[in-house]
């Protein structure tokens, strides 16, 4: 499987355009730009998680069948789901001021 690309980050946007209200700021191309910035770097740190983001979000894969393709356990693909998710959640939000920092949860 290829690694998060631009065409994939797109279709992200577009299919969050569809399901809710932007969450990000009024200029769109910029909010594209920092999504793909913010894919890009999770793929840097940790491309498992950038992995299951682009598998869930735009293959529309469910748990099982990520965790399938990836040769990892449900459990797994959850937890880098959720982490995944709240990562580049904070980072689209500016959460992080000192770079994007560490994919790991503070537990």
């Amino acid at each position: 499987m290829r690694g998060v690309t631009t065409r994939n980050v797109v279709a992200v946007w577009r299919m969050s355009r569809w399901k809710r209200p932007r969450r990000w700021g009024g200029n769109r191309a910029g909010d594209l730009v920092a999504l793909d910035d913010a894919m890009n770097a999770l793929a840097r740190l940790d491309p498992r998680k950038a992995r299951v983001v682009e598998m869930r979000f735009v293959g529309g894969l469910n748990v099982e069948e990520t965790a399938d393709v990836l040769k990892v356990s449900t459990a797994t693909v959850m937890r880098d789901w959720s982490t995944a998710k709240a990562w580049l959640y904070r980072e689209l939000a500016g959460g992080a001021d000192n770079g994007p920092g560490t994919v790991e949860t503070g537990r």
